[in-house]
């Protein structure tokens, strides 16, 4: 994963160690405000849907990661993959949380390790895109079950703008 390509309206093309490094430097700036580190996956049906006899879909995942300097901005970055064999809006929101979970887990690790020992002040969200209206309402308990259940704080609609916004901007 680390020499995957992420996109950044800011720097443009970043490897994830790249991006480790910016975000970083973006806490260092100014260590003595509040930060939230966030990961959040949205999907689309891409625009050549194969779809099969069973309704199978093929779907563009995109994972945003954001740093945000609670009342003065932030940076974003992405990446899009493309995920075959989506048969319900269920699998949908499933494959949207794993993927967050699966960069989380390799991510995480990696930006603590070159956080050089300093404890910068962020708090860790993972935000799903579900919420208490619409055909998603009935599946909050399960993916935020999923998320806590890995050691992570999960958000969800209207507060899960990573998914919802940011990485919606880019499916």
């Amino acid at each position: 994963m680390d020499q995957e390509i992420f996109q950044s309206l800011t720097y443009g093309e970043l490897t994830l160690k790249q991006i480790i490094f910016k975000i970083r430097d973006f806490l260092e700036e100014a260590p003595e405000y509040e930060y939230s580190l966030v990961i959040g996956t949205d999907s689309h049906e891409k625009n050549t849907v194969l779809k099969s006899k069973n309704g199978t879909k093929e779907i563009n995942l995109v994972t945003a990661i954001l740093i945000h300097r609670k009342g003065f901005g932030g940076r974003y970055f992405w990446r899009r993959q493309e995920k075959k064999n989506i048969h319900s809006l269920r699998e949908k929101i499933y494959a949207e949380t794993m993927t967050s979970l699966a960069f989380a887990s390799i991510f995480v690790p990696l930006f603590r390790e070159h956080l050089n020992g300093k404890a910068l002040n962020y708090n860790l969200e993972i935000h799903v895109d579900v919420g208490e209206h619409g055909a998603t309402r009935e599946m909050i308990k399960e993916v935020v079950g999923m998320v806590t259940g890995n050691g992570f704080v999960a958000k969800t609609k209207p507060e899960a703008y990573a998914a919802s916004y940011v990485a919606d901007r880019h499916t």
